[in-house]
C-alpha cells in the first residue's frame, strides 16, 4: 500500500524490489496480509516513509570566465547540471530584481546588472528539482579607461606600458597603441618594438602617445588612455661650472629631449625664495640655492612632459682666493693660485673657468704680467730672484666675476743659522743663533722664535739668540709695520752635550837621552775650532793625589796642532792637555794624565830599589827610597790598568822610603817631590816560580853586571839558560851570567831558564826585563866639540846651497825628519820657530817648539832663513856597517821662499851627549848625531 492505495497486488513473496526509482516513488508504504482465498485483510503493518530526491548539483558558471566584467560586454552564466548524464533538464533562475532573463527557464541567460545569481534544475516530466546552485556574485563595472605609463629612458629608448585595472594576462584584453592622433588605426609592429602583450618600447624622437584595450566576440573597447608625452625635460646649468657663487651670472635651462619643430611652453619649480621673472619661459637666472625642476607643454595643447629630475643648486658667498707657495731645489719659488674645490687638481681648476691674477707688493688693479713672472699652468706660476710680497684672485664670466683677495703670502724665506757652525755643542759654550731672512733686500724685519720649554731667550723678538739648551729652534720673520710674515724656519735642532774630556796620549813612554816626546790630544770633531793647550803635571804634595799643571812654552795660547813635541826629555815627566774654542774661551776638561818615565838616575830626585833588582817575589820584602833636593816625598805606582796609587795604598811611607806590605803588583814606581820626578822602575811581582836578578838602574857602558836567575825557596837551580830578546846566549850551570864590560849592543830583553833538579823533571822561565846600558861621562866628555862644529857648520851650509838649487821648482816645503828630531810648519810663509830650554841639575837641554804665524804684514820675515845647529860629545864606539858614523854631522832644513837671495843664519849650540833609549824599547838605541834645522823666520839678534 502507497499514501492508503494499492500500490502492488498480491503477493505470495514477502519481499517488494523497485529499480529504479524515480521522484514518483516517495510517498508512505504499508504492507497487508490477507486471505488468498478471501483477500480478506488479517492483518496491517506500520507505515514507513519513503523519500526519493535527485542528487545532481546545479553550478553557474561565467563566460568568458574573466576576473572583472565592464558595462556594455557580452557574457554568459550557464546553469551545468553535474553528473547530468543524458537526460533533459529544465531549469529555474533566481536574479536581481533589476534584471528580468529573457529566457527564464533556459540554461544560459545574458545579464548586464551587478548581483547575485542562482539556478536549479528538474529533470523534464519530473516534479522533483536539485538544489539551488551557489550564489555567483556578479560585479559590472562602468566602462574602463586605459591606464598608460612611461619608464625612464635607458640608452634614448622610452618603455611604455599599457593597462586596464589590475588586469593581467587571464583578463583576455589586447592593447592598440597610438601616436600624435587618436585614430582608427592602431600602430603597426614596424612603428614600434612589442615587448609583451601590454608593453612597447618606442626609440628615436620623442612625441604623443595614447593606449586603449579590447577583448571579446564582438569586441569590447575601453576608454583611450590619457596622452604620454615621450619627451624628457631636463635641467641644464650654464656655465657648467661645479659650485656657483652669489653674485655670478648664470642660466638654467629646461631642454626638452627629442622635442623636435613642436612649440613648447615651460613650467618651472623653484625654491620658495625665488621666483624667477619668466616663469614660463624656457631659461631662468637664480641666484638663490635650492632644488628646480622644470617641464614641457606644447604649445596649445593641453599635454605635457613629465617634470625632469632635481636640479640642485648651491649658491655660496663670495670664495676668497688661496695662495700656497712651494720652495722647489734651485732658490725659485712656485707659488699655487686656487679657488674652493678648484684646489685638488689643475684640470679641476680648469673645469671652474676660472682664470688667476697675480699681485706683487700692493693690491693694484694693474696684474703682473709674462715678463714678471714664469706661468706654469693656470693657476702656478714661479717667481725667481728677490723675495716679497704676492696676492692672487681669480676670475671668471661675462661679465668677469672677481674672487676676494688672497691672504699675502712672502716669499722670503727664513733659515736659522749657527754661529760658530761647530758639528756639536757643548754645555757651557757661547753659540748665536741668527734667523737669517733670503733676498730680504733692504726691508726691516721683526723676529719670532720657537724655542724649547726649557729656554727663554733674553730678546724674542731679534734676529738673534744665545741658546744654552738642547732642543727644536724655529724662526720667522715679519715685515716691520705690516701683519704679513715669512713661513716659520725648517726646524733646527741643538744637541748640547756635556763638557767633553781629550784623551791624551804619548810617544814614547819609555824615555832613551835625547828622545823628543810627542803629545797627541784628541777630541771629537778635532777641526771644529780647537785649539789645544799642554802642560806639564807638577806633583802637589799637599793634596792627595794632586798635581798642578803648568802650561809647556808656545802653549799661552794654544795651538792648532792636536800634537805637540817635547824635545830632549830626558827624566821621567807627566804631561796633561785640554782644548778650547770661541770667544770667550771655552775650555774642554783636562785630560787624564799620562807619564813618560826615564830609568836614568839623577841627583835631584832619584829612586832606590831594595834588593836592587827588577823582578821580586810576591810578598817578599821590598823598599823603595827616595832622595834628592827634597825633604818631602811620596812614591806612585801605575799599574796595567791604567790606575795611579800611592804608597799609602799599597804599603807604608817611613820618610822618604816606601815598604811595600800589601798589595804586590807589577808597574811602574817613581819618586815625586814638590818640583821633581825621580827615575822611574818598571818592576815585575812573580807569584813564584822564578825570577831574573838584573839591576833596576842603567849599568854604565865599560862597567861590569851581573845577571842571576833564583828560585823563591833559595835552592839551588840546574842547567841555567839566559836568553837576550829570545835567543839563547849562554847556558851556567851555576846560574849567573856576568859580562865584565858592557857595551850599548848588550841592552836588550832578558830572561832565564833552569831547571829544580839535576833530571830536568821541571823546567822554569822567569819574566822578560830590560836591561839598559848608558854611555859613560868619560866617554861622553872625549868628544873632540870642535870637530863638531866644524863638521856641523860645514853640513848646513852645503844641505842650504842644495837646497836653493831647487827652490824654482818646489811650491811648498815639506817637512822632514832625521833621527829623532821633529819640527811644525805652521804657514808656509810666516811661520817662525821660538826655542826655550831649562837647564836641569846635570846641564841636558829640554827644548820645547811651538811655531806661530806672524799676524802682521810688516812682520813679515818669511824672506829670512836662520839654521840652527846643536853640537854633541859623542863617545868613539863600534858602530853597525849600515849605521853612520859617530862625528856626522845631521841637518834638517827647511826653507822659506822660492827667492834665491834669501837671508841666513845659523846658530850652534854644544851640549853634552844625552843617555839614550831608557825603557823597553826592543830596537837597539839609534847612534848619537850632530842636528841641524834650517827654519824660515824673523831674523833675530845674536
Amino acid at each position: 500500500m502507497k499514501d492508503g492505495q494499492t500500490f502492488f497486488s498480491y503477493r505470495t513473496e514477502k519481499r517488494f524490489t523497485s529499480q529504479p526509482l524515480t521522484t514518483g516513488y516517495s510517498g508512505k508504504y504499508q504492507c497487508v496480509a490477507a486471505n488468498k482465498i478471501s483477500t480478506h485483510v488479517i492483518k496491517r503493518s506500520n507505515e514507513v516513509s519513503l523519500t526519493v530526491s535527485v542528487t545532481n548539483r546545479a553550478v553557474v558558471t561565467l563566460q568568458p570566465n574573466w576576473p572583472e566584467i565592464y558595462s556594455g560586454e557580452t557574457i554568459t552564466l550557464t546553469c551545468e547540471i553535474k553528473d547530468g548524464g543524458d537526460s533533459e533538464w529544465e531549469y529555474e533562475w533566481r536574479t536581481p530584481r533589476s534584471y528580468r532573463p529573457l529566457n527564464p527557464r533556459g540554461s544560459m541567460i545574458r545579464p548586464s546588472h551587478s548581483g547575485d545569481y542562482w539556478c536549479k534544475g528538474r529533470m523534464k516530466d519530473e516534479t522533483s528539482y536539485t538544489e539551488w546552485s551557489d550564489a555567483f556574485r556578479l560585479k559590472v563595472s562602468e566602462q574602463p579607461k586605459a591606464q598608460l605609463r612611461k619608464d625612464s629612458p635607458v640608452g634614448g629608448r622610452v618603455t611604455l606600458t599599457c593597462s586596464v585595472g589590475s588586469s593581467s594576462s587571464s583578463s583576455g584584453w589586447k592593447y592598440f597603441w597610438y601616436r600624435s592622433k587618436k585614430t582608427s588605426e592602431p600602430l603597426t609592429t614596424p612603428d614600434v618594438t612589442i615587448l609583451s602583450t601590454e608593453q612597447i618600447r618606442v626609440s628615436g624622437g620623442g612625441g604623443v602617445y595614447w593606449c586603449r584595450g579590447g577583448r571579446g566576440d564582438p569586441g569590447y573597447y575601453t576608454e583611450y588612455s590619457d596622452p604620454v608625452v615621450t619627451n624628457r625635460a631636463v635641467v641644464t646649468l650654464q656655465p657648467d661650472w661645479p659650485e656657483i657663487y652669489s653674485g655670478e651670472t648664470i642660466t638654467l635651462t629646461c631642454e626638452i629631449k627629442d622635442g623636435g619643430d613642436s612649440e613648447w611652453e615651460y613650467e618651472w619649480r623653484t625654491p620658495s625664495s625665488y621666483r624667477p621673472l619668466n616663469p614660463r619661459g624656457s631659461m631662468i637666472r637664480p641666484s638663490h640655492s635650492g632644488d628646480y625642476w622644470c617641464k614641457g607643454r606644447m604649445k596649445d595643447k593641453t599635454y605635457s612632459t613629465g617634470w625632469s629630475d632635481t636640479f640642485r643648486l648651491k649658491v655660496s658667498e663670495q670664495p676668497k682666493a688661496q695662495l700656497r707657495k712651494d720652495f722647489p731645489v734651485g732658490g725659485s719659488v712656485t707659488l699655487t693660485c686656487s679657488v674652493g674645490s678648484s684646489s685638488s687638481s689643475s684640470s679641476s681648476s680648469s673645469s671652474s673657468g676660472w682664470k688667476y691674477f697675480w699681485y706683487r707688493s700692493k693690491k693694484t688693479s694693474e696684474p703682473l704680467t709674462t715678463p714678471d713672472v714664469t706661468v706654469l699652468s693656470t693657476g702656478q706660476i714661479r717667481v725667481s730672484g728677490g723675495g716679497g710680497v704676492y696676492w692672487c684672485r681669480g676670475g671668471r664670466g661675462d661679465p668677469v666675476y672677481y674672487t676676494e683677495y688672497s691672504d699675502p703670502v712672502v716669499t722670503n724665506r727664513a733659515v736659522v743659522t749657527l754661529q760658530p757652525d761647530w758639528p756639536e755643542i757643548y754645555s757651557g759654550e757661547t753659540i748665536t743663533l741668527t734667523c737669517e731672512i733670503k733676498d730680504g733686500g733692504d726691508s726691516e724685519w721683526e723676529y719670532e722664535w720657537r724655542t724649547p720649554r726649557s729656554y727663554r731667550p733674553l730678546n724674542p723678538r731679534g734676529s738673534m739668540i744665545r741658546p744654552s739648551h738642547s732642543g727644536d729652534y724655529w724662526c720667522k720673520g715679519r715685515m716691520k709695520d705690516e701683519t704679513y710674515s715669512t713661513d716659520q724656519s725648517d726646524t733646527f735642532t741643538i744637541k748640547v752635550s756635556d763638557k767633553p774630556q781629550p784623551v791624551l796620549t804619548v810617544s814614547p813612554l819609555w824615555l832613551s837621552p835625547g828622545d823628543s816626546v810627542t803629545l797627541n790630544c784628541s777630541v771629537k770633531h778635532p777641526s771644529a775650532g780647537w785649539r789645544f793647550f799642554w802642560y806639564k803635571a807638577v806633583p802637589k804634595l799637599s793634596h792627595y793625589y794632586s798635581y798642578i799643571s803648568e802650561l809647556l812654552p808656545g802653549s799661552t795660547n794654544g795651538t792648532e796642532q792636536d800634537s805637540y813635541i817635547v824635545h830632549g826629555q830626558t827624566h821621567t815627566a807627566g804631561y796633561v792637555c785640554r782644548a778650547g774654542r770661541g770667544d770667550p774661551v771655552f775650555y774642554t776638561h783636562y785630560s787624564e794624565r799620562v807619564f813618560v818615565w826615564s830609568g836614568d838616575f839623577h841627583s835631584a830626585a832619584s829612586l832606590t830599589v831594595s834588593p836592587d833588582r827588577v823582578q821580586h817575589f810576591n810578598k817578599d820584602s821590598l823598599s823603595l827610597s827616595c832622595e834628592g833636593n827634597s825633604t818631602e816625598w811620596r812614591v806612585s805606582r801605575f799599574y796595567e790598568y791604567g790606575s795611579l796609587v800611592y804608597c799609602s795604598i799599597w804599603g807604608t811611607m817611613t820618610g822618604s822610603t816606601c815598604n811595600m806590605d800589601r798589595y804586590w803588583r807589577s808597574g811602574v814606581y817613581w819618586c815625586e817631590s814638590e818640583t821633581q820626578f825621580s827615575n822611574a822602575a818598571n818592576i815585575t811581582i812573580q807569584n813564584g816560580g822564578v825570577i831574573l836578578v838584573s839591576p833596576v838602574r842603567p849599568v854604565t857602558e865599560g862597567h861590569s853586571v851581573t845577571l842571576g836567575c833564583k828560585l823563591k825557596t833559595e835552592k839551588l837551580l840546574y842547567d841555567v839558560e839566559f836568553y837576550k830578546n829570545d835567543k839563547l846566549i849562554i847556558n851556567q850551570t851555576r846560574g849567573e851570567l856576568f859580562i865584565s864590560a858592557v857595551t850599548k849592543s848588550d841592552e836588550g830583553f832578558y830572561k832565564c831558564r833552569g831547571s829544580d833538579s839535576p833530571q830536568g823533571w821541571w823546567s822554569l822561565t822567569s819574566a822578560e826585563s830590560w836591561l839598559s846600558v848608558k854611555y859613560s861621562e868619560d866617554t861622553a866628555a872625549s868628544s873632540p866639540f870642535p870637530v863638531l862644529l866644524v863638521v856641523g857648520l860645514v853640513c848646513g851650509v852645503l844641505l842650504i846651497i842644495l837646497l836653493l838649487l831647487f827652490l824654482y821648482r818646489c811650491r811648498k816645503s815639506k817637512d822632514s825628519s832625521v833621527m829623532r828630531s821633529q819640527s811644525t810648519n805652521q804657514s808656509p810663509a810666516t811661520d817662525h820657530m821660538i826655542n826655550q830650554v831649562e837647564t836641569q841639575d846635570r846641564g841636558d837641554a829640554v827644548l820645547y817648539e811651538s811655531i806661530k804665524g806672524s799676524e802682521e804684514p810688516e812682520h813679515d820675515e818669511s824672506r829670512l832663513t836662520y839654521s840652527v845647529v846643536e853640537l854633541r860629545n859623542i863617545p868613539k864606539k863600534k858602530r853597525k856597517n849600515n849605521e853612520p858614523d859617530e862625528s856626522t854631522v845631521y841637518s834638517y832644513v827647511k826653507r822659506a821662499s822660492a827667492a834665491d837671495d834669501n837671508l841666513m843664519y845659523a846658530q850652534v849650540h854644544p851640549r853634552t851627549k844625552d843617555k839614550k833609549h831608557k825603557g823597553k824599547s826592543r830596537s837597539a838605541a839609534a847612534e848619537e848625531s850632530v842636528y841641524s834645522e834650517v827654519k824660515p823666520g824673523a831674523a833675530r839678534d845674536q
